[in-house]
Order: structure tokens, then C-alpha cells, then sequence
């Protein structure tokens, strides 16, 4: 199954995720990533999983699923698929199509070209300098952070949909005045219609990650707006109904696979679907999802 949920998202509404790309093959190997490390790094684009595949899980589950966008958010990055510009155009007889990008490749004119017909496109600004940039992105040798940013504006400039970005703050790395500066300053160079701060608040790649303090998260904010950003603080989860379709199990395994989920939404989906506790003590046994604490709160997540 490629396609999960839908899932709430702070962002979007009720999210159909489209997972194009297999397990953590990926250009970055971000240190806040909720999936865990990357497995195949790579920039190379190439073909993972037929379109009509891909088309024929959205067009089943959007028969009984209303829903406000249809995303592609792998446990990837999506403008790998050489054939992402081909499916967002099959998929928008269906709904609204969003991207979740981190932009690592938009120096690509392909790559720009083929999310002309996405309606949102998301792009993660953490850094606004090289050094910062390698720390908390992590990218692939050959890429350069400001071939990487240059690419950014120019699919800034050419369009049409709807542009946001998105920053994460980690506390110690990223968050310092200087650098929150920078990135308002290269965020206000976009045409974008939101710039969203956000902060970990699932299990990151690695355990030092933790959300900077409650006054530097508000630092950040008036920086971004004394720009006059359309600025955003995404600090508080998710809210609404997640869906696993049919197949309980299959359902919530592609959804484990991308976005972890706490414990307190499972046992909830798994209570209105009537499916008894055995069934996640026996994905837990099997080796499946793990169950692991972050920050105080416990999360499942596929293993």
C-alpha cells in the first residue's frame, strides 16, 4: 500500500498521503527526521513505483474519503520520482495536490517543470548559511547549499500554486538570532503565503533534538514577522481523525511508516474501529512498529 490515512495535518487539513518513494532514500539525512536515517542517499532521479499504481490507490480511497489534499509526504523525497509531474497531474481529477519537498533539488529545471500543477508546494528553509545547513539538514555530498538555494527562488519565481515553507527550530543548532535573520531575510525573497515555524515534537533520527525555549520560539516569531513574513508557529500537535481504510493493520503500518503516531490517537482509532489491544501487542511481538517516549510522550512508530 502507497497510499495512507487520511491524517490530520496542522498544515493542510485531512491529508491522503501518497508514499512514491521506498524507505529513507532521500537526499538529506535531516538530524530531526521522524522516520529515522536515511538508507539510500542519493540526488539521482529515477523511476520507484508505476503511476497507475499510485493513481488507482488515491482514486479507491478518495470514493469514500473526503478530503481537503491529496499529499506526497514520503518517508523520502518525493521529487526523486522522475515521474512525480506525471502523477500530480493524473491525481488533480481527484483533489487538491500538495508537495512536501525539501527543495534540495529544485536547481533541477525538471524538477521545477514537473510541480507546475501541484496546487501547494512546501519547501523546508532550516539554515540561511553552509555550515548550519550540513548540520541540520545533513545533504548529499554533492549537493551545495547555495546551488540549493538558488533553485528555491527560481521555482519561487516561475510558480503559480500556492508556495509555504517550512522551518524547524532545534534548540542549539539552527536557533540563534543571527541565523533566524538570515532565513526571514532569504524566506522574504520568495512569493510564499505562509512561513511556518515549527518545532520536533515526534521522536527525531537523532536524541539530542529537542525544541528550543519557550522564548527563543517566540524571538523567532517576531523576527519572522518583523519581515512582514505571513509567519506561522506550528508548536502544538496535530488534531483530528486519522484513517487506516479497510485493513486495520495494513492501514496503520503505511501510516507508522511516515508519521509516527502517539499513543493516545491509536488506542482512540483502534477503540471507534473496535479492534481489540491484541492486535497492536502483536505488531509490537512481531517486530512491526516499536513504541518509544519522546519528551514525555509516548509514540508508535514502524520498526
Amino acid at each position: 500500500m502507497f497510499v495512507f490515512g487520511p491524517v490530520p495535518s496542522r498544515r493542510l487539513g485531512k491529508s491522503l498521503g501518497v508514499n512514491n518513494i521506498p524507505r529513507k532514500v532521500c537526499s538529506y539525512n535531516c538530524i530531526y527526521c521522524q522516520v529515522g536515517e536515511t538508507k539510500k542517499f542519493t540526488i539521482e532521479r529515477r523511476s520507484y513505483i508505476k503511476p497507475e499504481i499510485l493513481v488507482k490507490e488515491v482514486r479507491e480511497r478518495v470514493k469514500n474519503e473526503s478530503v481537503d489534499y491529496i499529499t506526497f509526504v514520503p518517508d523520502g523525497e518525493p521529487t526523486l520520482d522522475v515521474n512525480l509531474g506525471l502523477e500530480i497531474a493524473l491525481m488533480k481529477s481527484y483533489g487538491k495536490v500538495a508537495v512536501i519537498t525539501n527543495g534540495s533539488l529544485l536547481y533541477r529545471d525538471d524538477v521545477k517543470e514537473g510541480l507546475q500543477d501541484a496546487d501547494l508546494v512546501s519547501v523546508k528553509v532550516d539554515a540561511a548559511d553552509e555550515e548550519i545547513w550540513r548540520k541540520i539538514n545533513v545533504p548529499h555530498e554533492k549537493l551545495s547549499f547555495y546551488k540549493v538555494v538558488d533553485g528555491v527562488e527560481e521555482f519561487s519565481e516561475r510558480y503559480k500554486g500556492k508556495l509555504i515553507t517550512e522551518t524547524m527550530l532545534v534548540d542549539g543548532v539552527n536557533d540563534d538570532e543571527k541565523n533566524l535573520y538570515r532565513i526571514a531575510e532569504l524566506i522574504k525573497k520568495l512569493n510564499v503565503s505562509k512561513a511556518y515555524l515549527t518545532l520536533p515534537l515526534r521522536p527525531p533520527r537523532i536524541s539530542f533534538v529537542k525544541p528550543p525555549s519557550r522564548s527563543k520560539v517566540q524571538r523567532a516569531y517576531m523576527i519572522f514577522s518583523s519581515f512582514g513574513l505571513p509567519v506561522v508557529l506550528l508548536d502544538f500537535p496535530e488534531e483530528g481523525e486519522f484513517s487506516t481504510g479497510k485493513d486495520f493493520k495494513t492501514g496503520l503500518l503505511s501510516i507508522l511508516s511516515v508519521h509516527p503516531m502517539r499513543e493516545e490517537d491509536v488506542l482512540k482509532l483502534m477503540k471507534e474501529k473496535g479492534i481489540n489491544y491484541r492486535v497492536l501487542e502483536e505488531l509490537e511481538s512481531s517486530g512491526k512498529i516499536e513504541k518509544m517516549s519522546y519528551m514525555g510522550v509516548n509514540f508508535y512508530r514502524k520498526k
